[in-house]
Order: structure tokens, then sequence, then C-alpha cells
């Protein structure tokens, strides 16, 4: 039996992929992985292809038991970890047998930390996804976060063969975590919603990550941006990675279970790659925000896809080390 076990989940742990496509004209909003750059490379550790369940693990406090042999990899929020009691490190492949525990810690840095194992975990598809919407109580194990005692099943999805391959995460593919961070933004549909106060202030402070963070989005407390004409709108798109501006002035970042469609000034947008730096922000964080084009976001979108891309080539083969141009 391929399957692992669930003794302590902590405080939130569930099932994510890439997420849930094509339902978003039905109020049903994409969920999965909320810093897919973790996600994507700890399947690629595991075997995986990027798109297999694994379990995505916040704040902690996780343990669990194979009771199966499987590859796997812990990647995401920096954590100490262990397996049977064993220092584990992170961003590598490690190989679980039957009856060791694997164990999380708290977090050094960043929230969130994913465990990929080889096949992905076999949960059934919703909407073509195995992720987990907790508020719709879809996907995922019933819907709903992880319990002890809950057992999930290794899949067979479709995997690379690993077996006796060392494979290193390049530090140049491994986000850089911190109690700072800088989201490079698109301005939004609404800037022009916005003062010239209101925007010089959201370009040039700091703000601080509040307590009221989760899946769907983080609120920042910091200097209020100042409106040109009311912060209600009529109800447009609302997706991950959008920056909200509600009447407080207080900015709010999207995360990936947000509502589908909003009435609050939708001022920037996060760029792709830095979501995952937008994921792993915890209470007490610190944001700035800089002006990006759409030609600078798709550059840098491109540029990670290409490292993915040869990342998994170079691994395919059984090599160490990436090099590229």
């Amino acid at each position: 039996m391929r399957a692992i076990k669930i003794i302590e989940p902590g405080p939130l742990a569930t099932v994510q992929d890439r997420g849930r496509f094509g339902f978003r004209d039905k109020g049903v909003p994409v969920c999965g992985a909320v810093d897919q750059q973790a996600y994507r490379l700890g399947n690629l550790l595991a075997g995986n292809l990027f798109d297999a369940a694994s379990i995505e693990i916040t704040l902690g406090g996780f343990v669990a038991q194979f009771l199966g042999e499987a590859y796997f990899a812990l990647t995401g929020a920096q954590t100490e970890a262990r397996l049977n009691g064993r220092p584990l490190s992170t961003w590598k492949r490690h190989f679980g047998r039957i009856g060791e525990v694997i164990e999380t810690g708290p977090p050094v840095s960043g929230l969130r930390t994913y465990l990929a194992v080889d096949g992905g975990i076999d949960v059934s598809p919703v909407m073509g996804s195995r992720s987990t919407f907790l508020r719709g109580g879809l996907g995922g194990l019933e819907g709903r976060a992880l319990r002890k005692k809950d057992l999930l099943f290794f899949g067979d999805a479709p995997r690379e063969d690993v077996t006796g391959k060392i494979f290193e995460i390049p530090a140049e593919l491994v986000p850089a975590y911190g109690a700072s961070a800088v989201l490079r933004v698109i301005p939004g549909p609404q800037i022009g919603r916005i003062s010239p106060r209101g925007i010089d202030t959201f370009f040039s402070s700091e703000f601080v990550v509040s307590n009221r963070t989760d899946r769907m989005g983080s609120i920042l407390c910091g200097p209020a941006i100042a409106l040109a004409c009311g912060a209600d709108i009529i109800s447009g798109s609302a997706f991950p990675g959008a920056v909200q501006i509600p009447g407080n002035g207080q900015p709010v970042v999207l995360g990936n279970d947000c509502q589908t469609t909003g009435g609050y000034v939708l001022a920037a947008s996060v760029i792709d790659v830095d979501l995952s730096f937008a994921a792993q922000l915890f209470p007490g964080a610190t944001v700035r925000f800089a002006e990006a084009s759409l030609d600078e976001a798709r550059l840098a979108f491109l540029k990670n896809e290409y490292r993915l891309k040869t990342l998994r080539e170079k691994l395919k083969a059984g090599g160490r080390k990436c090099e590229w141009t």
C-alpha cells in the first residue's frame, strides 16, 4: 500500500495542485498551491510532472507516517524538518520507507511548505482539479483541511524515473523568502481612481502584513492610499495577485482562493514570478510595491519557464548541475 497517514496536520494542511481552471464564470476560484514555484519544484524533485497533487502545509506542525515507500521532497518555507528524528533538508529529493515518520517544525522563513511524493496524492478530481477549495467544501479530501488519522494514497501520475539519481535545485530557482519583500506590480484598470498622492504613497511606502492573512489573501497595514473618487466600483474581475484598495485605503493582495469578482478599486496586479513571495508573507512581514511593465513581466515569466524546462531536462539525464544563458 502506497500511502501516508496523518498523525498531526498542524494549523492547516490541504491537498493542492496547479489549480482549477475554466470555472471562474461559475464563481469557482482557481485554488491550487499558493506558491506555484515551490509546488512545481517539489514535484520535479519527486519525479512528477508539474500538475501532480501535493500537500500544502501552513505554519508547520505537520507529522505523518509513510505506509509505503516513496521518493519525496519538501519545498517552500524553510523549516526544521525531520525523518524518523533525523534532520531533513528542504529543496532536495529524499526516500521514505515504510513506517518512517516525517515532521515539519514552524517555518524559519516563509509561511507554506509543500510535501510532494512520487505519483502525487491520489484524491478524486473535482472540475478537473484535485485542489481543495475550503470555503466551497470541494476538491482535495472531502473538500476540507486534513485531520488526524486521514489516509492519503499515492497515485500513478505520469512521472520520470528518478531511481538512484541525485539532484539539487539551483539557487537561482529557489525563492529567497524573508521578513520583507518587494512585489513587482503592473498598474491595474482602476489606477486612475487613485489620487496622485495616493499613487505616490502606494509605491513609496512600506506596508506590514496583518494577522488577517489566509488563502483568500492578505490585508496590509500602512499609510492609507488616498482615492480620487471612492473605493466602490461596478464589480469586475478579481484574481490571485490582484491588489485591491477598499475604503479604508489599506491594500489587499488577493490569494488563490479569492472571490472571482470584486467591487473595490483594483490598483495593480503582482507579476507572475513574484506571486511566490506574496504566498510566503507571514504576519508582521513588510511589503513594498515596485511598478513593472508588461514587457518586464513577460520576460521574467519566460525566463523562469525556460529555467524550469532546462532543469527538468537535466534531471531526466541524471545531471547534478544546471547551466543556462
